[in-house]
């Protein structure tokens, strides 16, 4: 059900905050020393190379447009500079009041920048009209778990769930599916324009957009009437210009042509950059992780115990720390499981199970005891442009250490991203190199995406014990338990099944002027601007 929407007043409720699992820590100034006095009259200007698809939350899902977003549109839930998980941003408080219905009782006073009230049927024209557009670049995917939404009353908004108790709900509303937009001034059922959207002033954020050149400039100013989570800026307006690739924007903010630099950079820059006495290096743990999928119908072997033992054979014979420090120089780190350190039941199951260096006995023993002939010829193809000019040298050292076991003969191909993101899905690969950034900071983000049956890795992994024992840590209320189960998933994925191969984790990294305060590195992988001060 829904009310017509009118100019009526909210009524207050109480802040309770729903608890979430802990994600990666918060950043830290590694050059020391006292951070400047803001001043809050100052402009400051951010680069970076990642792309926007989309102003409108319904046609985008990708790193580059969320960047805009969380500076721009409330949420119900968003992620605040500083803190590990997400916060009632919109929402006053929300909460599971039937197993299957999590409620929002929303803040009083929200508006839009054009003057227009924020209200509940603003948030569930929101989310109806994701999953009607259900745009193929869009965040639909991320409400597979929604039903229907329901707005009884102007301060209440009722998500009705298809599965019980689910934990990760909260941070779903903080993510690409989450930004609020006005239904008086985005259409229905299609993607409104970038131009119209600016034009149109519909933002909800700390930010509003006041001028706009696509995949150029963006120009923000404080939103004077934001009601929310988020701090209230401490600049007086934020210029991002965005760069063609990370040696350009190396080579700005060495100039001091920007104040601040944030992704992506390459090793070589970023160890440069380290050395350089007037940039202030910003660093966190990250939560991108780096891996290698395999095709299980595709891929060598003529039986499943032999692709089992061809699996084994490769966990025991890579070397994570030569490609950490090697290819990387240390900026990613080894990732010894499926869930990444600094999340919730983090753990060790596929370095516990196959070592952290390479055995080339033991390798050698998963193929033999399975009649699997030596040298095998292993076809493994990567991509040379979406993650970084630095896989080429990453592929190249995992095919050098695959065949220096003796047992392996690798065929090594590479295919632009355009060509490439579209072929692996068609089983046109049997082994191959994909990354992950989390949605949302909770450890259910590399489980249920990667291993419950109809993935997004299309690698034909369906086994029902593993959508059984995914499915109970989402809907499990208890921490402990749910961080028990979420390490006993990772320990059977390892020695049961080993569907993909953990490789890489990486570290979230800016730079800036040493007149710049207030970077925050936060579980999100996202810059918040209004934080960032200039003395």
């Amino acid at each position: 059900m829904a009310f017509r929407k009118t100019a009526i007043g909210l009524f207050t409720v109480g802040l309770a905050a729903t608890t979430l699992l802990s994600g990666c820590g918060r950043s830290t100034d590694n050059t020391g020393g006292t951070a400047p006095s803001p001043n809050a009259a100052a402009n400051i200007i951010v680069g970076t190379t990642d792309s926007v698809v989309s102003l409108d939350p319904a046609g985008s899902y990708d790193h580059g447009s969320l960047a805009v977003e969380i500076q721009v549109y409330s949420f119900l839930y968003s992620f605040v500079p500083g803190q590990k998980t997400a916060q009632p941003d919109a929402a006053q408080s929300c909460s599971f009041v039937q197993p299957t219905v999590f409620e929002c009782k929303m803040r009083e006073g929200l508006t839009f920048a054009n003057g227009h009230d924020l209200t509940s049927s603003d948030v569930k024209f929101t989310f109806d009209r994701v999953m009607k557009i259900a745009d193929p670049k869009g965040p639909n995917a991320l409400l597979a778990n929604l039903d229907s939404v329901d707005a009884p009353d102007p301060s209440t908004v009722d998500f009705n769930l298809k599965e019980a108790n689910d934990q990760t709900f909260a941070q779903v509303l903080a993510t690409s599916a989450g930004p609020i937009v006005d239904e008086e001034v985005f259409p229905a059922d299609s993607v409104m324009a970038d131009e119209d959207i600016v034009a149109a002033n519909a933002f909800s954020g700390p930010y509003t957009i006041t001028s706009y050149t696509k995949n150029d400039t963006v120009e923000f100013t404080p939103y004077a009437g934001y009601i929310g989570a988020q701090p209230r800026p401490v600049n007086a307006s934020v210029t991002q210009k965005t760069f063609t690739d990370g040696p350009n924007l190396k080579l700005s903010i060495s100039n001091g042509d920007i104040d601040v630099a944030y992704r992506s950079l390459t090793p070589t820059d970023i160890q440069s950059l380290q050395n350089d006495s007037s940039v202030h290096v910003w660093t966190a743990t990250g939560s991108e992780i780096r891996y290698i999928v395999f095709n299980l119908k595709t891929m060598p072997g003529d039986t499943d115990e032999q692709k089992f033992a061809i699996r084994q054979a490769m966990a025991a014979s890579v070397d994570r720390d030569a490609l950490s420090k090697q290819v990387y120089k240390g900026q990613y780190t080894p990732l010894c499981s499926f869930i990444p350190d600094g999340f919730a039941g983090a753990n060790s199951a596929v370095c516990d199970a196959y070592g952290t260096s390479p055995d080339k006995d033991k390798a050698a023993k998963y193929l033999s005891d399975a009649g699997v002939a030596t040298p095998l010829t292993l076809n493994i193809q990567y991509n040379p442009d979406h993650y970084g000019n630095s896989s080429d040298q990453e592929y190249g050292l995992i095919k050098q250490q695959l065949e220096a076991t003796g047992l392996f003969s690798v065929n090594l191909q590479s295919t632009e991203w355009g060509t490439y993101s579209k072929e692996r899905v068609l089983d046109a690969y049997p082994i191959f190199q994909l990354g992950w950034f989390p949605d949302f900071p909770d450890p259910d983000n590399y489980l249920t995406p990667f291993f419950k049956t109809d993935n997004f890795l299309s690698n034909h992994f369906s086994q029902p014990d593993m959508d059984q024992a995914i499915t109970q840590e989402v809907s499990e209320t208890d921490p402990a338990k749910r961080t028990q189960q979420i390490q006993d998933i990772q320990t059977t994925l390892a020695q049961k099944y080993l569907p993909t191969l953990p490789l890489l984790q990486g570290s979230q990294w800016a730079f800036s002027r040493t007149n710049i305060s207030g970077i925050v590195l936060g579980v999100d992988e996202n810059l918040h601007f209004s934080t960032i001060g200039k003395s």
